[in-house]
């Protein structure tokens, strides 16, 4: 018995939006950077350098990685641009991956 599945919107966790989030939690750094994110309210990338011990230019990439998949929110300032998790979108990646689990087994 095949059963459908509708088809999500990209900005509620669509196909699309699950492959970049994917992606976007293959490498270990990133996932590093969520969990410090997590545990704070927003920070600099500086902050992030000093407790991963990377490169500034290195936690800078992964921070885009983690922005352009719509999981971690860019707040431009003047001095200290800051970094925050957009747990919404989180939330959404969680459901559609639960959703797609338990569609396959």
């Amino acid at each position: 018995m095949n059963t459908i599945i509708p088809e999500i919107p990209e900005s509620h966790g669509g196909p699309g939006c699950v492959v970049a989030g994917f992606a976007a939690l293959s490498h270990p750094a990133r996932i590093k950077i969520l969990r410090h994110l997590a545990a704070h309210d927003c920070c600099c990338c500086g902050d992030v350098v000093e407790k991963l011990d990377l490169a500034q230019s290195t936690v800078s990439q992964h921070l885009k990685v983690l922005v352009d998949a719509g999981l971690v929110i860019f707040e431009p300032d003047r001095r200290r641009s800051r970094y925050r998790i957009d747990r919404a979108a989180l939330a959404a990646f969680s459901q559609s991956v639960d959703k797609l689990v338990k569609s396959c087994c």
